[in-house]
């Protein structure tokens, strides 16, 4: 079964992404991914936005120091994230949710999950499992943090984790300008950056 896998953060960087499938050390990262048992690229990518809000958050993980991304785990549609859907195996999701969780060999059961439309499988940092709906005839998956977001300690990004995600908003279509406007109304960033350090971060990414 093919399933969208929707990304909303250093995933939506396609070669980032490419790094779970093939197994390889994204730049900027400290951790090279083990890949996936089927290495077969993904059939489709495309742009998507998501009625649910990103926000940045943990100390430390293999980009340094500073948070990563997670969204919400209820919509709230006066938000708007920009995402990027792989389509892919459904093998090959479970294999990219173990190894964003640390977790080989992780059993991910996405018919539950399907007539749940949430579920937790791991006390991981991206535990939690969202069903999306489906686009041509396709489910789409995420996943996220299990603590609400509003019980969460946020925190600005880590450089190397904000460049990959700046070059990955890049690929979807957005210019410098779009993108200082769309960070800046991410808890996150937006109590750590202004107009103008954003804008002059991203210029030189």
């Amino acid at each position: 079964m093919d399933v969208w896998y929707v990304s909303y953060g250093s995933n939506i960087c396609e070669d980032r992404f490419l790094c779970y499938i093939y197994g390889d050390t994204p730049k900027g990262s400290t951790a090279k991914e083990c890949g996936c048992t089927d290495k077969t690229p993904p059939k489709r990518s495309e742009k998507v936005e998501l009625p649910y809000p990103l926000y940045f958050a943990k100390e430390r993980s293999k980009w340094g120091d500073g948070g990563v991304a997670f969204i919400g785990d209820r919509p709230v549609y006066t938000d708007r994230t920009y995402a990027r859907k792989y389509l892919i195996t459904a093998e090959q999701f479970s294999e990219v949710v173990a190894q964003e969780n640390n977790q080989p060999g992780l059993l991910v059961e996405l018919q539950q999950v399907l007539q749940k439309g949430k579920q937790t499988i791991t006390d991981g940092w991206y535990g939690s499992l969202l069903y999306l709906g489906e686009e041509d005839g396709f489910p789409m998956f995420t996943f996220t943090a299990n603590t609400p977001m509003d019980r969460t300690t946020f925190n600005k990004p880590s450089a190397s984790y904000l460049t990959m995600i700046v070059r990955g908003l890049r690929e979807l279509g957005l210019t410098n300008d779009e993108i200082v406007s769309y960070l800046l109304g991410k808890k996150g960033i937006a109590e750590y950056f202004t107009t103008d350090t954003l804008g002059e971060y991203i210029d030189v990414v």
